[in-house]
């Protein structure tokens, strides 16, 4: 060793006299050096362990010259050349992240990718001693994955020297397989094993180590191959006559159970034995090639579908479970957790197996744990484990540090910890015995109900924001452990006051709680105490508190209790029906006042509308009746200019060809239809608009009508297309559609069934594809009755099964889309977020089946590149939707009341300025000339000119020319 070492330090010495290197062998140099400078500081470790602390250079036969000229050749080697300054400057860095990671970590010790960063950094810069600390804190927190483990024991493996370090390296191999099933795990604790046979016990120790792994991996049809055949090679190895009954027996055992290339090991032992084989041996070798067929499907799918495969595999669970198989369904098991541990409902579902069919206590424990090391975050994970430990007699203390443990886990919701404290709760109940009038465990319960209140209160609250229990269930338990079993009303009674004082008291049913205990566990004067405060606070169902006192009361009072109650009872319930009143009064008085709102508007119209017409009378160019007529049948569109739309089968200008082919009608030809002039066209809106019968809206039909909108506006007899698509929900009474002033179809109308159930099927309708745009499809409400009413189809509170997706490509399918996301799941819904015209948004929802699976498939999917374009993928956690707040009149500051500002049906524009045609401008701005002279200006031109006077082109000139 010392040997070695001196070897390492003199090389750098000859390397620093033999001058500047070559430029090809630069790279050489400097990766020479490094190997040099990590090997020297793995022997530097190794005899350190071997020898201990009292290793000195010169008791290894190093003398002190040895150890200048190690001093000057490491000078030498760190003299200031190009590459060494490199190599100074990336190990100075590694080191500082080191320290950042460390700092992290003990700020934040459950940081998974923290801990990985920190052994990677640490075994690069070669600190073996640190990497073996890290491993060893990561290990304690979280389960490590095959390939952590793998390189661990391959290090440890590579640094053990003697029989201690053999003895540590089989500890790392015990807890290796205790974090997952792995087989290769298992193959390499075998063969490691082989190279300690020379050890008194060795040949025992290997035995046992592959005998244990056949019961734990042996059935793995894809893997467990080579467990087998690793075995058999080393019972063959060992040369004793007694030891070829060993080798046939493995034969015939893994001959026995299906697995894959089974026919090969049946020629290799036809080949191998000296003797036919026997007929049971082929007996039940051909029942494992039949089994064998019909795992095949299952193993196939999971060979072809990629990584994590929860599908695939919980479908192989279930055929498992229809078998029966213990050892198989828990290998199946195994097997799914190695690329599923983050997926709560898989350890559940597995926990639960295990506690009611096999209940083996080690066993059980032993996957309860990782289960809770794999998910930290999930609450019934920890009540599971709490109730296990306590159902297998697990010592008081240890589920006391394992509550600890969960209260410490980092629930992501407020209730998750009310949970949790109502397990342990639950149990600490079951531990005493009431039959005592006190007792230890008594004291502990009561002393834990009064934390968990605290911990609710100060941790959860301050955390949150939120009570996590806001109906008190945790102090109402307590009360009734009081009230029932231990006989102290007096406690029930003050731990409901504070109920009470905690919001409660507006609840009737929590009053009728109250006191059904008191009426099981109480007297009759607190029952009546109790409706009494209960007449005088419920406000949700005020008649139903009243009653159970008059029941009372009826029965069990005096007459003056009775006289009392029903004036206590009729008192409040006029009070009750008072304020209810104000409040139908107050909402009519606001549908009201809406109403004079809309009349106001609509005479301001109509105010507007004939201003329009006398101004156009008095216009430079006079129209005719006719045309008069035209534009007032016209003026709805110019209310709201938000509203044109093109027509797609727009009225040709003048000059154009009268004859246009439109679209193909129902024979798929072209026809010719002869267009007429446009003032004919408009003449022919006119007259149809004034005859066309208009159906007033019945309000009392509602429920039976739904509002269907979004439609094409280029449709033709819209009742005509859309009565078969309703129709297929129930019968249809009536379809109207809605027309503008002008005779065109408005993209809405009004489908009225016969039933209520085919409204309500229709609303299933809504986007729903009707010639290229998505139909929109709501509920018949009034909004003049209910202004706030506003329909939208789906939740926008977070859903932990649905992900939110963004930046799609715009030419993704749904098809495609649902072809990606089905890998990692059962994908139940799926909708592409499109605008009003049916154009794709880049967005899309996707619901799966449950919680697990769209957990997986947010770790699987975010930063994926679908079509070039890199989305991102989320749980659904929409925004608090606004709700727009009712006008109201406002008051400047120092200034007089100022109406609300009105915006179009579109909402605000871009600009708020007031532009007004020019023509419309020219009457206040001058005189009008007419064609015989100067036209009457109207009074407001009249006055403004009293306040300018006119001015002619020469005084112009001179504002010009003055100087």
């Amino acid at each position: 060793m010392a040997t070695a070492a001196a070897t390492s330090a003199s090389e750098p010495e000859a390397e620093s006299k033999a001058g500047p290197k070559a430029d090809g062998e630069e790279d050489e140099v400097k990766a020479a050096r490094t190997r040099r400078k990590v090997l020297s500081r793995a022997v530097a470790a190794a005899t350190y362990k071997t020898v201990g602390p009292g290793w000195d250079q010169q008791e290894e036969g190093v003398s002190e010259s040895d150890g200048d000229e190690y001093a000057m050749a490491s000078s030498a080697e760190s003299s200031p050349g190009e590459y060494e300054w490199e190599y100074d400057e990336e190990e100075e860095k590694n080191q500082l992240e080191i320290e950042r990671l460390e700092e992290q970590l003990s700020i934040n010790v459950y940081d998974y990718n923290c801990h990985v960063d920190l052994i990677r950094l640490l075994r690069l810069e070669g600190e073996l001693t640190k990497v073996r600390m890290a491993r060893q804190k990561m290990s304690e927190i979280f389960p490590l994955t095959e390939e952590l483990w793998l390189e661990w024991l391959h290090d440890e493996i590579s640094m053990a020297q003697d029989g201690l370090d053999r003895e540590h390296v089989y500890d790392l191999f015990e807890k290796a397989v205790k974090d997952y099933i792995c087989p290769n795990i298992w193959l390499e604790y075998g063969q490691y094993s082989v190279g300690g046979i020379g050890q008194k016990g060795g040949l025992e120790k290997v035995r046992s180590v592959f005998e244990r792994a056949l019961s734990s991996v042996g059935l793995h049809m894809t893997k467990g191959l080579a467990l087998w055949e690793a075995y058999r090679e080393f019972e063959s190895a060992i040369v004793e006559a007694a030891r070829l009954e060993k080798v046939h027996s493995l034969f015939r055992r893994q001959l026995a159970i299906p697995l894959y290339d089974m026919e090969a090991t049946f020629a290799e032992y036809e080949e191998w034995s000296e003797d036919p084989v026997p007929e049971s041996v082929i007996q039940n070798y051909n029942k494992a090639l039949q089994q064998l067929e019909k795992y095949k499907p299952y193993e196939e799918a999971l060979l072809q579908a990629e990584a994590p495969r929860l599908s695939e595999y919980q479908a192989y669970i279930d055929f498992e479970m229809k078998i029966g198989d213990p050892a198989r369904i828990q290998l199946i098991f195994e097997r799914a957790l190695v690329e599923n541990c983050l997926v709560p409902d898989l350890w559940i579902r597995y926990s639960q197996y295990l506690d009611r069919q096999l209940k083996v206590k080690d066993l059980v424990l032993s996957v309860h744990n990782r289960a809770v090391r794999n998910c930290p975050w999930t609450v019934a994970l920890w009540s599971r484990y709490l109730l296990a430990m306590e159902r297998h007699g697990v010592d008081h203390q240890v589920i006391s540090v394992t509550f600890e443990k969960a209260l410490n886990a980092g629930f992501i919701q407020a209730t998750d910890y009310v949970e949790i404290w109502q397990a342990y709760l639950d149990y600490l109940r079951r531990r005493v015995d009431f039959k005592q009038d006190s007792s230890k465990e008594l004291e502990e319960l009561r002393a834990a109900f009064t934390r968990a209140l605290e911990y609710l209160k100060q941790e959860v609250e301050e955390r949150f924001n939120e009570s996590g229990d806001p109906s008190c269930v945790i102090m109402q338990n307590w009360a009734r452990i009081e009230a029932r079993l231990c006989n102290n009303m007096q406690k029930a009674r003050e731990l409901w006051d504070s109920i009470m004082t905690r919001g409660n008291a507006k609840y009737a049913n929590m009053w009728l709680e109250y006191y059904n205990l008191e009426r099981a566990h109480g007297d009759t004067q607190h029952c009546r105490k109790a409706l009494h405060r209960a007449v005088q606070c419920t406000s949700d169902y005020p008649e139903h508190v009243c009653e159970v006192l008059l029941t009372m009361e009826r029965t069990e009072g005096s007459l003056e209790d009775w006289d009392t109650a029903v004036q206590k009872t009729e008192t409040r319930l006029a009070r009750v029906n008072e304020q209810r009143m104000k409040a139908a009064e107050k909402e009519a008085a606001l549908v009201q006042q809406e109403e004079e709102k809309a009349e106001q508007r609509k005479r301001a119209r109509a105010e507007k509308k004939a201003l329009k017409k006398k101004k156009k009378t008095r216009g430079p160019e006079k129209r005719g009746a006719d045309e008069d007529d035209e534009k007032e049948w016209g003026d709805d569109e110019e209310e709201q200019p938000s509203k044109r739309r093109r027509v797609e089968n727009s009225i040709p200008e003048a000059g154009e060809t009268q004859n246009v082919e439109v679209a193909a009608g129902p024979a798929g030809k072209c026809a010719t239809v002869d267009v007429e002039p446009p003032s004919k066209q408009k003449e022919k809106a006119a007259s149809l608009k004034r005859d066309m019968p208009k159906v007033l809206h019945d309000s009392s039909k509602d429920s039976i009508t739904v509002f269907v909108s979004n439609l094409p506006y280029s449709m033709q007899e819209p009742d005509v297309k859309l009565r078969p698509l309703f129709e297929a929900c129930g019968e249809v009474v009536q379809i109207r559609p809605i027309f503008s002033n002008r005779g065109d179809f408005r993209g809405y109308c009004y489908v009225e069934f016969k039933e209520e159930k085919s409204a309500l099927q229709a609303l299933e309708m809504d986007r729903k594809s009707v010639e290229g745009r998505p139909m929109f499809v709501s509920p018949c409400v009034d909004k003049s009755k209910n202004p706030d009413f506003k329909v939208f189809r789906y939740s926008t509170s977070l859903e932990k099964h649905k992900l939110f997706i963004s930046g799609l490509p715009f030419s993704c399918t749904k098809e495609e889309l649902e072809e990606i996301c089905k890998a990692h799941g059962t994908v139940k819904d799926l909708r592409l977020v499109t605008n009003r015209a049916g154009k794709p948004k880049g967005l899309a929802y996707v619901e799966y089946e449950n919680e697990s699976q769209a957990s997986q498939a947010v770790m699987k999917m975010d930063g994926m590149t679908v079509k070039e374009n890199v989305i991102k993928v989320a749980i659904s956690n929409p925004p608090q939707r606004k709700v727009p707040e009712k006008p109201e009149t406002r008051k400047a500051p120092g200034g007089p009341m100022l109406l609300p500002q009105t915006y179009g049906a579109r909402g605000k524009g871009r600009t708020q300025l007031s532009l007004l045609p020019r023509a419309l401008q020219r009457p206040s701005a001058a005189a009008p000339q007419a064609e015989n002279g100067p036209a009457a200006a109207p009074a407001v031109a009249a006055s403004a000119a009293t306040e300018a006077p006119k001015m002619s082109n020469a005084d112009f000139a001179k504002l010009f020319l003055r100087k």
